[in-house]
């Protein structure tokens, strides 16, 4: 009798409390963007070097994000932590004007970056002349009739590292963030330039793109490059397709919103077509975990920039795609206010680098 009597307890005690859980659980208030930058901030400021860096061993780029990642979440450009990066970014100017560390092959990539920093600092216009060169020299090594590339060619408008092997849209991206940073309209002849070369890293066959592989895949997402016999980092499919990815897909979409295409380009449709039917945060998709945070950071911007705070998938899921990003970020935040990837690729494990891009991201969510 005791024993029954107990049992029962037990488990009325069980079937009350589980209500009660998950109505504690249903109640949590779950972080704000604001709330994870604000541990992001945190974290860099701990991981900051003496001289302003950050992962200095890298060159300046993932300073100038860091940096741009500090701005965006509302730090001075006189707070010390951010004062100090730009000091660190400007012993890095060249004579050529651009910005980049000593015999880089990088130096698109690194001076982009870094116009992008300067751009957010640049309130009082303190850095229109800095910017002004750097900006000059990106155009002076983007491939074009200066340097007798002509229109046909696959190389045309594009920007790669630096060191002139070839060019890519992930490069080409940066360019042109930088580009817009500096104050260049779509009617600028340097955008107008990229976007020849961005169409043809599309899968698709149009009057802006008679590649080789336009017609391979036809599904409206993007590939790394179409130059040097083109390359995807997502492989390629047997009839020797260049297989589209997130990040590149993002990439491109804000590349052609940057230069004046609107969501009625047929261009633009097929990007947003891709996105609608590969929507994920789990991943990036074609990639899995590789470059996961370079895919975040490019989907935040490219949303942001198309316009729409509901993005509605092909079997007619809405998403609140900047609300789904912040409790994404907010589970694989580490318990330091840092974000790493532990997929080394594309250095992805240093928390420098990806708390920069995660900054950038969250950035775009509070738009």
């Amino acid at each position: 009798m005791i024993l029954r009597v107990f049992l029962s307890l037990a488990l009325a005690i069980t079937f009350t409390a589980a209500p009660m859980a998950q109505a504690q659980d249903a109640t949590a208030v779950k972080p704000s963007a604001k709330q994870l930058a604000a541990r992001g901030v945190a974290f860099l400021r701990s991981s900051q070097d003496d001289d302003g860096s950050f992962s200095s061993f890298a060159g300046p780029a993932i300073t100038a994000l860091a940096a741009t990642g500090l701005q965006r979440s509302g730090v001075s450009t006189s707070d010390p932590a951010v004062a100090k990066a730009i000091d660190y970014l400007l012993k890095h100017r060249r004579e050529d004007g651009g910005i980049y560390g000593e015999g880089s092959n990088h130096r698109n990539y690194e001076t982009a970056l870094a116009v992008v920093c300067l751009a957010e600092a640049n309130k009082d216009g303190k850095y229109d002349e800095i910017i002004a060169k750097a900006e000059a020299f990106l155009k002076n090594i983007q491939w074009d009739e200066e340097d007798g590339t002509e229109k046909d060619n696959l190389y045309y408008g594009g920007g790669g590292y630096g060191s002139h092997d070839r060019p890519d849209l992930s490069n080409t991206s940066f360019l042109l963030d930088a580009l817009t940073a500096a104050g260049n309209g779509a009617d600028d002849p340097a955008i107008q330039k990229a976007l020849v070369f961005v169409s043809r890293t599309q899968n698709l066959e149009s009057e802006f793109n008679s590649t080789e592989f336009a017609a391979k895949i036809g599904d409206g997402g993007f590939f790394y490059t179409p130059a040097s016999g083109g390359q995807s980092k997502a492989g390629e499919t047997e009839n020797g397709g260049l297989r589209s990815y997130g990040s590149m897909t993002y990439a491109g979409l804000k590349s052609l919103i940057y230069a004046g295409l609107d969501k009625d380009d047929v261009r633009v449709k097929a990007a947003t077509s891709w996105i609608k039917k590969n929507y994920t945060l789990d991943n990036n998709p074609g990639m899995g975990t590789s470059g996961q945070f370079y895919y975040y950071h490019t989907f935040a911007k490219a949303l942001s920039l198309l316009g729409d705070d509901v993005l509605v998938d092909e079997d007619g899921n809405e998403h609140d795609w900047s609300d789904e990003l912040v409790s994404k970020l907010a589970e694989m935040q580490k318990s330091d206010g840092s974000w790493l990837n532990s997929d080394e690729r594309w250095m992805e494990a240093d928390p420098n680098l990806v708390t920069g891009y995660v900054l950038i991201a969250l950035s775009y969510c509070e738009e």
